[in-house]
């Protein structure tokens, strides 16, 4: 059976599904095309259920719950980090929520996070990867880091004016989550049983032979040298991506109830994963 598989080509996307890619570990009859997009685009995607299986933003999870199913590993979690706003200077909060910032897309997690920490506030959509120069550029005041940009900011002469990670776990006490990998519910619950069980083992695989898998995901890095990728991978695939657990699942209802408190969604929120 063809499982197309949606990710981002960023390295912790590419980490994960190494093994996959290299023929590393069996498939149980599944054949994967590997589709690389932008989390944006994906998310848009998911909205029409494109793909059998892809990465989502755990935004645009209620938008696509009665097509997908969230899978129980694949978690993109930090804990105690995640997405930077920056600015060529220091901002207040007050100072921040009276700019325009530019942002990854409206469908993305760190949006709606960004929401949650001060209110509406005015934005422009930019491509994630573009972010750092518009900035620079003067385009826009300020921006939202998601990816490796959270780890080059400051060589490229911007300053941090919030990290939310830091603020979520302060809120709430719980690693940040981010996004998701999801299956579509039509294939069954045999079929998603034994899928779920071929791309944990392709996480796990991953981290079993790091130096292999890390070479791999560099190809995705825009640039990162060795210690950044590994620096970066290690902040979103770890024993939270292998299993969300207790801490985890938690960590999501508690998103969906904060995105559902300020109107984020459309209805109500079912936070369902294959069993």
């Amino acid at each position: 059976m063809l499982i197309r598989l949606g990710h981002s080509p960023d390295p912790d996307d590419a980490f994960m599904f190494w093994a996959l890619s290299e023929n590393r570990i069996e498939t149980r009859g599944f054949e994967f095309e590997h589709v690389l997009r932008d989390i944006q685009t994906l998310n848009e995607w998911a909205l029409e259920g494109k793909l059998e299986v892809t990465a989502i933003s755990l935004h645009a999870y209620p938008f696509v719950q009665d097509k997908y199913a969230l899978l129980p590993h694949g978690a993109s979690m930090g804990s105690g980090y995640g997405p930077v706003v920056v600015a060529p200077q220091t901002m207040t909060k007050d100072e921040l929520r009276k700019v325009e910032i530019a942002i990854p897309g409206t469908m993305t997690t760190a949006f709606l996070v960004l929401r949650m920490y001060f209110g509406d506030f005015t934005y422009q959509v930019v491509p994630f990867d573009e972010i750092l120069d518009h900035v620079k550029a003067g385009k826009a005041a300020a921006g939202l880091l998601i990816h490796e940009g959270q780890l080059t900011y400051e060589t490229e002469g911007l300053k941090k004016v919030v990290d939310l990670g830091e603020w979520w776990l302060l809120e709430t006490g719980l690693p940040l989550p981010l996004g998701a990998n999801v299956a579509r519910r039509d294939l069954g619950d045999e079929r998603l049983r034994d899928l779920s069980g071929v791309l944990a083992e392709s996480i796990s695989a991953g981290l079993a032979n790091r130096a292999e898998a890390m070479r791999y995901a560099l190809q995705f890095g825009r640039g990162l040298d060795l210690e950044l990728g590994d620096r970066f991978v290690a902040m979103y695939v770890n024993e939270l991506t292998q299993d969300y657990g207790d801490e985890g699942r938690e960590a999501v209802r508690e998103l969906m109830r904060r995105g559902e408190a300020i109107g984020a969604f459309e209805s109500p929120v079912h936070v369902d994963f294959v069993g």
